[in-house]
């Protein structure tokens, strides 16, 4: 396993995305694949920095693992406020562009860049968990 801790501010996202794409090429991922998760990385960053710690300062803490079962797994825990990603309605990209609520589209996105999410709170934390199948 491999972790990195950040302050949860904009200006670290660079850092984190730096961090998990090594990481995913050290697991043999594919360009292609690395430039996806990259995306998806920045996109749970941004929001754990506009969203979870409305009122204070906190952290994110970064890790990457690998499982037995050829999976490369990102994890983000923040102690922010409650947010479960899966909990979102589905998007209507059918509607007008004017008639959407804003926001809404990162967690579309994230949803289509990996293979599996999810979400869980345990005790005064969010633990948001990324997964992408290795190449065999």
């Amino acid at each position: 396993m491999a972790t990195m801790t950040l302050p949860a501010q904009l200006t670290s996202v660079a850092l984190g995305i730096a961090f998990v794409a090594n990481r995913a090429i050290a697991e043999g991922l594919p360009p292609k694949r690395v430039a996806e998760i990259e995306l998806a990385v920045e996109e749970a960053l941004v929001n754990i920095c506009h969203y979870a710690y409305r009122h204070k300062v906190g952290d994110v803490e970064v890790r990457c693992t690998r499982d037995g079962a050829h999976q490369f797994r990102i994890e983000f825990i923040d102690a922010g406020e409650p947010f479960n990603i899966l909990a979102l309605p589905p998007t209507d990209l059918t509607a007008d562009i004017d008639q959407r609520p804003l926001g809404g589209l990162g967690a579309l996105l994230i949803r289509s860049l990996v293979d599996k999410i999810t979400y869980r709170r345990t005790g005064n934390r969010n633990i948001l968990q990324l997964v992408v199948q290795l190449p065999l």
